[in-house]
């Protein structure tokens, strides 16, 4: 049985087809805590509100319809061991050290009761930690992304996610980054080579 040609993208053949969407879905919710959202945040974003917004009804759309929740958070030891070389290039990232002042790790949206929260040192959610085996064992066959930031740990999971064999599906309006151009320019190589990039009310429609 021969495999279909997918569909050109706007960028012809080379790039830009699209994984679309399966049966079963669940909503990854990437490090959105203080440190991005509240003012004097180590990586404060310049207008959080609308991200936060759309992964919050990102949210409700997945509890509403039975589907998976599951949320990501940074968290290091203390001393930074656990760190390697991430923390030496970007040592922001010592905000989320155990013994850190300011509480920057906490997440801005709540998750549920039995919602997993996967905790990561790397900017892949995927990257040794248990999200791969929870997703599989959830029965997930498409990731629907949201949270922050687009150039960093949302851009690193969408690609291993791709990788891991799930249909990565980042949400344009949930997720941010410390320039609207850095963002955008981001969004469109995504798309081009990794995910399908998707307005907010696509993804709630599948939701």
């Amino acid at each position: 049985m021969s495999v279909p040609e997918p569909a050109p993208g706007p960028h012809g053949s080379a790039f830009s087809g699209r994984v679309g969407w399966g049966s079963h879905p669940a909503v990854l919710v990437i490090d959105l805590c203080r440190a991005y959202t509240e003012p004097g945040g180590p990586f404060a974003l310049p207008d959080p509100g609308p991200a936060v917004a759309a992964s919050s009804a990102l949210v409700d759309a997945a509890r509403a319809g039975g589907h998976p929740v599951v949320w990501t958070a940074v968290r290091y030891t203390r001393g930074l061991a656990d760190g390697g070389l991430f923390v030496r290039k970007v040592p922001a990232l010592a905000a989320f050290a155990e013994d850190a002042p300011g509480e920057w790790g906490e997440l801005t949206l709540p998750p549920a009761f039995g919602e997993p929260v996967v905790v990561k040192q790397y900017a892949s959610a995927f990257f040794g930690t248990t999200l791969a085996p929870t997703l599989a064992g959830l029965g997930v066959d498409t990731l629907v992304v949201a949270g922050v930031s687009t150039s960093g740990c949302v851009r690193a999971t969408a690609m291993d996610a791709l990788n891991s064999g799930f249909r990565p599906q980042v949400v344009r309006q949930a997720c941010a980054d410390r320039t609207p151009e850095v963002h955008q320019s981001n969004l469109a190589d995504l798309d081009a080579k990794y995910a399908d990039v998707v307005d907010l009310a696509e993804a709630l429609a599948h939701l």
